[in-house]
């Protein structure tokens, strides 16, 4: 039985889809959600859905009776990072007290100096949760996934082809951003397959890119001209602050920006195509579908 931890959300359902195109029956599927009540799709095709919340330990340790391998799903708690960690260690625990046997956990791509980034509260929430699950004495596999690509047309901007500008400072740094659902797909490969148990995964994709190749890429879809500004960071949350733009967000885009300028995403690795069993998809490809 494989549990799959945020079921409902777009990186757990997409990991469902992947592990039944690999063959495994739906009744070998669980899915942990907070409210059943949103799971109709997935009841459908046969999977059981259980409820539980990530800060109630005795709803999770209900949900992972019976249970082999969990993918833990790391929580987007958009409250204090802190409370992030709390939820990952309370999930390892309840996952242990049931016996499951194995858990592959979704991490974040990291290089030694993370301390000194921009993200670091965020990288360092799990370190911490992957220190505890490799202490934990469950077997596990650790995914340090690279960044969304998906991430690329919110930092752009919704107006981008409007405006014909994209103004983010994130300088001439660059990162190698690679697509939720291939990631989703190497979770469950990793779930149906053998020899993965104490190993940690950069994946990430082979090319990193900068923001300016970026404006290029979104140009040439376009068929116009699309420049890229790196503001000065008290200008961009200004201009935002114009825009309407909610403080909460404003934060978050500096914090991301900041993060490419220093290069903290910039990890180069070749085993997510060897898991996918081709190359993942590029940036001017995933430019090319959305645009």
């Amino acid at each position: 039985m494989i549990l799959v931890t945020g079921a409902t959300g777009q990186f757990g359902s997409k990991a469902i889809d992947h592990l039944l195109k690999k063959g495994v029956r739906p009744s070998e599927i669980s899915a942990l959600v907070r409210n059943a009540a949103n799971a109709d799709n997935l009841k459908n095709r046969g999977i059981e859905v259980k409820a539980g919340d990530y800060t109630d330990y005795d709803s999770l340790v209900k949900a992972f009776q019976g249970v082999d391998k969990l993918l833990l799903v790391s929580s987007n708690d958009r409250q204090a990072v802190e409370n992030r960690t709390a939820q990952h260690i309370n999930i390892i625990k309840a996952a242990k007290e049931a016996n499951v046997k194995y858990i592959v956990y979704t991490s974040f791509v990291r290089k030694t100096n993370f301390e000194d980034s921009s993200i670091a509260a965020f990288q360092n929430s799990h370190a911490q949760t992957e220190a505890y699950l490799i202490s934990s004495g469950v077997d596990y596999t650790i995914l340090q996934n690279g960044i969304y690509l998906e991430m690329i047309p919110i930092f752009a901007g919704e107006k981008v082809a409007e405006t014909g500008v994209i103004l983010f400072p994130a300088g001439e740094g660059k990162a190698s951003y690679v697509l939720r659902e291939e990631l989703a797909e190497a979770a469950a490969h990793i779930l149906t397959t053998q020899g993965h148990e104490r190993q940690i995964y950069s994946l990430t994709n082979s090319a990193s890119v900068s923001f300016s190749e970026i404006a290029k890429a979104i140009g040439y879809q376009l068929g116009k001209d699309i420049s890229y500004e790196s503001l000065d960071v008290d200008i961009f949350e200004s201009k935002m602050k114009q825009f309407g733009v909610p403080d909460l967000y404003i934060g978050m885009f500096t914090m991301w920006a900041l993060a490419q300028a220093q290069g903290t995403m910039d990890v180069l690795n070749n085993t997510l195509e060897g898991f996918l069993g081709r190359k993942p998809t590029t940036m001017s490809q995933f430019i090319a579908q959305v645009y």
